[in-house]
């Protein structure tokens, strides 16, 4: 339980220092400044709807998450999700197995960075 405890913690400074030192792909001050935003208010928003975790697993999973998120983030100079482009249930009829079963298969198929998004 300690090394999830300071694995998480050290990830939520971590969020916190890219913030710090990000800077917009613009280069805008304003665009700068909205991005660091919205680092903060995200990384603030998912670590308190995930603090009463207690399954070890699935606050790996959530660190895994986070990692991947950052590591995308600063891969694209980009601090926004990226974007599933596949329309939702957009293969399916709308009763019936198939309908549940393409449900089951674009729930396996969510990457990682976007497990914690809810699905629109």
């Amino acid at each position: 339980m300690a090394s999830t405890r300071r694995a998480v913690l050290s990830l939520y400074s971590r969020l916190f220092r890219v913030a710090r030192t990000w800077q917009a792909q613009t280069g805008a001050a304003g665009d700068t400044e909205t991005e660091r935003k919205y680092i903060v208010q995200e990384a603030r928003t998912l670590f308190r709807q995930n603090q009463q975790l207690t399954d070890p697993e699935s606050i790996w999973k959530c660190i895994k998450e986070c990692e991947a998120r950052i590591e995308i983030g600063l891969h694209y100079r980009n601090p926004y999700p990226r974007a599933i482009y596949l329309p939702p249930l957009g293969l399916a009829t709308q009763k019936g197995r198939r309908l549940r079963a393409q449900q089951r298969l674009r729930k396996q198929a969510k990457p990682i960075y976007l497990q914690s998004q809810d699905e629109t």
